[in-house]
């Protein structure tokens, strides 16, 4: 963890979580430079770099400013990204900007309440330190600030500086260029009330987030390995279904939807990524990942339905649409959340959604909502699993009256099905912390001192668990043409009355994905 130093003995230090276990980010931290604006009719094309050959006039701090009678208007806060002698690369992914304003307490010149910061803000690139920068971005934002000075106001405490919320600033969605140039100016206007009450402006502090070249790259062999595996599964698991004489129930079905969206989330097309500008790819990636989530909960649900035995019907999608249709409508209100901001951001990468207070409030109603409904969620299917539980408990007394070959086999697969119930269950419980902790991390320095540092074993172990879960539902669920217990005798059969078929792990051809079928007891069950 790696902190902003604080800038007075009374502002706190602002934290970053930092690669000390391996971390998926990194967190660089930038000073913005005063460079001074000579021209006097501004041009916008000209670029203003804080060091190198052609490095601007720069000036310490205001005073300087003011003895030599430059306006604020001239002043320019220039961030060359990366830090010198360095360079960004495609593996970092992407790049996340965040703002945080130094501002000292003046008894003449204090933040009123509600007040705005109008920032005039440039983004440039290029590939090499010779040739010049080509504008990538430009756009005036406006940013709300949330300042708290701790001590008292009086003259004596003039200097401190306020304890300033940090602020969103700027998202990329990939890093295709070697070097990028931010240009920041806070135009002043009294006539049209522009940067009036903000406080005295010492420095602009950034804080650029983006992903480590070695995650990506351990990230990106993941998913070549993984996507083949899936996909062969998958072929295999179908192909077995289409030899079958009866058409596919609906829970083979599923299973096999599950499939083709682990194998979409797979498919390592973050490969192009490295060669190519797909600034959408992070809206790309956001999108497959709300399909896998719909898809994935929505299975859970049909997969502990289909496995009640106290259900008259069974095999039909429409007895599920109570269960399934809010998560379908959660997911697609997760979508219109994405593009009201990375779907902006295409076009503007200064855009946020957190900017405005009504942006902000929906921001964090958002997130509280959907790790509740998370929580009830899982709290729903632990109930469903609590059900087939008793059930199966009901009608293990069938049990005694088979032979010793025929009950020790299906009390295995009793057995094996309870612990993949326990499996599901505990997939489930990590699925949605993961899904909470993934809504606290996008909007974390929103939430005050409380931040979440995650590693990066967390991401790939919750990615693997995906995989190596529906790989297994897949092989365990394929349809069998075994049939157990066609070498008993019929005598014992019909001494027992009751030809079980378990078809929990291994599916037979006339009774799919039912745990029991109660041959001559349906009536009465």
């Amino acid at each position: 963890m790696q902190c902003l130093r604080p800038l007075s003995i009374t502002q706190a230090n602002v934290c970053f979580p930092l690669p000390v276990a391996p971390s998926p980010t990194t967190a660089v931290h930038y000073l913005a430079t005063k460079c001074v604006d000579t021209v006097k009719h501004h041009q916008s094309t000209k670029w203003f770099m804080p060091w190198g050959p052609n490095q601007c006039d720069k000036i310490r701090d205001f005073d300087e400013a003011m003895a030599k009678k430059i306006e604020a208007n001239n002043i320019v806060f220039a961030v060359h990204i990366p830090l010198p002698n360095k360079e960004m690369s495609p593996w970092f992914q992407f790049m996340l900007v965040i703002l945080q304003f130094d501002i000292a307490f003046k008894m003449y010149n204090q933040i009123e309440d509600g007040a705005l910061a109008t920032i005039d803000v440039g983004l440039a690139y290029r590939d090499d330190t010779l040739s010049e920068w080509t504008e990538m971005a430009h756009s005036i934002e406006q940013r709300k600030l949330s300042c708290n000075f701790t001590t008292t106001k009086t003259y004596e405490n003039e200097g401190r500086y306020y304890e300033c919320d940090l602020l969103p600033f700027m998202e990329l969605g990939n890093v295709a260029h070697k070097y990028y140039l931010l240009n920041i100016r806070l135009p002043v206007s009294e006539r049209k009330k522009i940067n009036m009450g903000i406080g005295e402006i010492k420095d602009i502090r950034l804080v650029g987030i983006h992903q480590n070249g070695g995650f990506t790259k351990v990230w990106f062999a993941m998913k070549t390995f993984l996507t083949p595996s899936i996909l062969i599964i998958m072929v295999w698991y179908w192909r077995r279904i289409t030899l079958m004489t009866r058409p596919p129930v609906l829970l083979e079905k599923v299973i096999f939807a599950l499939g083709l969206c682990m194998t979409f989330i797979n498919i390592p097309v973050e490969w192009f990524s490295v060669g190519f500008n797909w600034t959408w790819m992070l809206l790309f990636g956001d999108i497959r990942q709300g399909i896998f989530y719909a898809m994935l909960l929505s299975f859970w649900i049909i997969f502990c339905g289909e496995h009640l035995m106290d259900q008259m019907e069974r095999n039909h999608f429409s007895i599920y649409w109570k269960q399934v249709g809010p998560i379908v409508f959660g997911s697609f209100c997760l979508f219109i959340f994405d593009m009201c901001e990375r779907g902006v951001q295409l076009k503007n990468p200064f855009y946020s959604i957190w900017a405005s207070d009504v942006g902000t409030e929906l921001a964090m109603a958002f997130i509280i909502v959907a790790g509740i409904c998370a929580c009830l969620y899982f709290l729903f299917l632990c109930f469903m699993v609590f059900q087939v539980f008793r059930n199966i408990s009901g009608k293990r007394s069938s049990l005694p009256a088979m032979s010793k070959a025929r009950r020790l086999h299906y009390e295995g697969l009793i057995f094996r099905f309870k612990f993949l119930m326990l499996v599901t269950l505990t997939c489930a419980a990590m699925t949605v912390i993961f899904f909470i902790i993934s809504q606290v991390n996008e909007g974390h320095w929103h939430w005050g001192d409380y931040t979440v540092q995650v590693n990066s074993a967390f991401f790939t172990g919750i990615y693997g668990m995906w995989n190596l879960y529906v790989f297994a539902i897949m092989f365990l669920y394929a349809p069998s043409h075994k049939r157990y217990g066609d070498e008993q005798s019929s005598g014992d059969a019909g001494a027992s009355g009751e030809d079980i078929q378990l078809t929990t792990t291994i599916t037979h051809v006339d009774g799919p994905t039912e745990i029991y079928k109660m041959t001559g007891k349906e009536a009465q069950e």
